[in-house]
């Protein structure tokens, strides 16, 4: 009964929150660092299509020029021709109007997949790249071994941007039911993120939105519902910020600042969760 009472409860402050999200707005700064996520995409089928045809719709007012990509980037058969079904044409509008995706491998995704051009990851299984005040640390987390462990500490240690976010398809936190949090791979992740300074991490995997609360000063986000879905598959616990799973999403952010702002959109343009985060002030880059 006490964890019956306990998830009522917590679907009630979903339920708020989500009203709430609904009047937050991006504040769509000239200056600031715009961009979309995406995750769980490569099926081809209609919802991806949706979900494409509402980033190019939000572009009108929000003017964002990279992608990131969590991984499951394409499902199923990799051909050339799945890479044009696949990602190519539910994207065709944004990549027409020169938005550059960059992605991560999933476990559906080939390992060659990394010699994509449309992926921009240079052939490398984890990368790092920086964009205004940020630098993203792309991890390839269907295999964390000794090397790429060794490389993120060196380049987080090497890091002088004011942001520093992290993604990679498995989720170290999540209230997803299909899969949950891969608790291993946080026990090797975790300290390096706390020790250098990680601000936010983008994962999918689970086929749901999720915004946990702060674990250790990081949040975490989980976004694997851009292509597929598992209704209802979210099990709100003690650590669940905020949640939607019952369409496909995206997210939109900006970074301006020491301020980061998001909203997460269903496949139909509601506005599901909403809000900001501060980086503190004064805390210098590590």
């Amino acid at each position: 009964m006490h964890r019956r009472l306990s998830v009522i409860a917590l679907l009630a402050v979903a339920a708020v929150e989500l009203l709430a999200a609904q009047t937050t707005q991006l504040p769509v700064r000239p200056e600031a660092l715009k961009f979309a996520v995406i995750g769980d995409t490569g099926t081809g089928a209609p919802p991806q299509f949706d979900v494409g045809s509402r980033l190019n719709e939000a572009r009108s007012a929000f003017p964002f020029d990279m992608v990131i990509m969590l991984g499951d980037n394409i499902y199923g058969r990799q051909t050339a021709q799945d890479f044009v079904d696949k990602f190519r044409r539910p994207y065709a509008a944004l990549l027409t109007g020169g938005v550059t995706f960059y992605a991560t491998l999933g476990n559906h995704d080939s390992p060659m997949n990394r010699y994509y051009p449309g992926f921009n990851m240079g052939g490398q299984r984890y990368y790092t790249y920086t964009k205004k005040n940020t630098q993203f640390f792309v991890l390839d987390s269907n295999a964390m071994d000794v090397q790429q462990v060794a490389w993120l500490e060196n380049a987080l240690k090497q890091s002088r941007e004011e942001w520093k976010i992290c993604y990679f398809h498995h989720p170290l936190y999540s209230d997803g039911g299909r899969h949950g949090s891969e608790v291993e791979l946080r026990v090797i992740l975790e300290p390096i993120f706390v020790k250098y300074g990680v601000n936010v991490v983008y994962s999918g995997h689970d086929h749901i939105y999720e915004r946990v609360k702060p674990q250790k000063g990081i949040t975490y986000f989980v976004n694997g519902s851009s292509g597929e879905l598992r209704r209802g598959d979210t099990h709100p616990s003690d650590m669940t910020a905020a949640f939607f799973d019952q369409d496909e999403a995206f997210s939109l952010v900006e970074i301006d600042g020491d301020t980061l702002y998001f909203q997460a959109r269903s496949r139909t343009g509601q506005t599901v969760d909403a809000g900001v985060i501060h980086r503190a002030a004064g805390n210098p880059p590590r």
